[in-house]
């Protein structure tokens, strides 16, 4: 039973989202707001809709480590896993606005999460602090899509369109009952999934931060899999990466805004585990993101395979430090002292060789 409340959960916030992108989109489209603005902020923040329920229905069930651990998680996921599967399916070109401006936003926002952690916990002024950032940051992009070239606006035409005159769609009471109905999915979602997540956790002897970080944080994720991996098979790759490095922005900005302005004023409150390993980790993949995309501005195949053995080794070490395993020393002396440098160094060599080579993606 609790594994059929997770699937339903999960089924539930993924047709909740889409039931959102599509309604408020079309809303959107059908007051004049131009598809690329409608795809910087509807589609992007509709991705993140799970997230958001998932972390805001944990603070409010007292579940604070499920609440940050789906966040933290659900960033790890999306560079090493999306990313990765992405790139495997077709190599990524990387805008040059990545590089210049989000990719540096995304690194931003994780270090403000560190420094605003560092004394255990995030209180209520710092989730009003980080979501009026969100709302800078929105209000930004918008302001900065009037500037965008030809090419992006038309690649978002593609990927976000009016609903067809005469279509189901079309109407503003069908919009605005779809986007009534993906909340609801959202909201009975969430609470499905967070409480198939807490009996995963007692079953399985392990904490409820662990769960977060991983089956909830890859359940929240969905949406951006299917937006990213739908992108890169059509060859919308401004769209299939810019998800992703968007998503992870939103999830720190959004979900942890809110998550901490309805915890009110006892706040939310970071385990010494989180602090210490896993805040870390997505820190060290936002920076993973720089030398990647700069290496001749594209995500290889192969780099695309190494993000995902990184996932691997990464949710392997969790289970192994869950369950105090033997192996756990032996496995994270590997990682520390030979498979980390080793992939350091070949980065470093391909940066070098690959901003002279524009060919060298494959």
């Amino acid at each position: 039973m609790t594994f059929l409340m997770f699937l339903a959960g999960l089924v539930a916030l993924v047709l909740g989202a889409a039931l959102l992108v599509r309604g408020a989109s079309k809303f959107a489209l059908s007051f004049g707001i131009s598809p690329l603005v409608v795809g910087l902020t509807v589609v992007a923040f509709g991705t993140s809709a799970p997230e958001v329920a998932v972390s805001v229905g944990a603070v409010l069930d007292g579940r604070t480590d499920i609440a940050i651990g789906n966040v933290v998680g659900s960033n790890i996921f999306n560079v090493l896993f999306i990313l990765g599967v992405s790139a495997l399916i077709t190599p990524l070109v990387v805008n040059i606005q990545l590089i210049r401006q989000e990719v540096p936003i995304m690194i931003g926002a994780s270090l403000l999460l560190l420094a605003m952690a560092w004394d255990g916990g995030l209180s209520f002024v710092d989730g009003a602090i980080l979501f009026g950032l969100l709302v800078v940051y929105t209000v930004f992009l918008v302001l900065q899509s009037r500037k965008q070239t030809r090419e992006a606006l038309d690649e978002y035409a593609l990927e976000v369109k009016p609903a067809k005159p005469g279509g189901w769609d079309a109407g503003v009471p069908v919009q605005l009952l779809l986007i009534v109905a993906g909340l609801v999915c959202l909201v009975v979602g969430s609470e499905w999934l967070v409480n198939a997540a807490v009996s995963f956790a007692k079953g399985l002897g392990v904490s409820d931060l662990v769960i977060g970080l991983t089956i909830v944080a890859a359940g929240t994720s969905m949406p951006e899999v299917a937006t990213s991996v739908t992108a890169a098979i059509k060859g919308e790759r401004d769209i299939a990466v810019g998800n992703v490095v968007g998503s992870s922005t939103f999830n720190i900005l959004g979900c942890l805004g809110l998550s901490g302005l309805v915890s009110g004023s006892t706040g939310l409150v970071v385990s010494p585990a989180l602090l210490n390993f896993d805040i870390w980790v997505m820190l060290a993949v936002a920076f993973a993101c720089l030398p990647v995309f700069v290496s001749g501005h594209a995500i290889a195949r192969w780099e695309g395979g190494v993000f995902l053995a990184y996932y691997a080794a990464y949710v392997a070490y969790l289970i192994l430090a869950a369950q105090q395993h033997a192996a756990l020393g032996s496995f994270s002396s590997a990682m520390l002292f030979f498979v980390i440098p080793i992939t350091v160094l070949t980065f470093l060599v391909v940066m070098r060789r690959g901003g002279s080579d524009p060919n060298h993606v494959r």
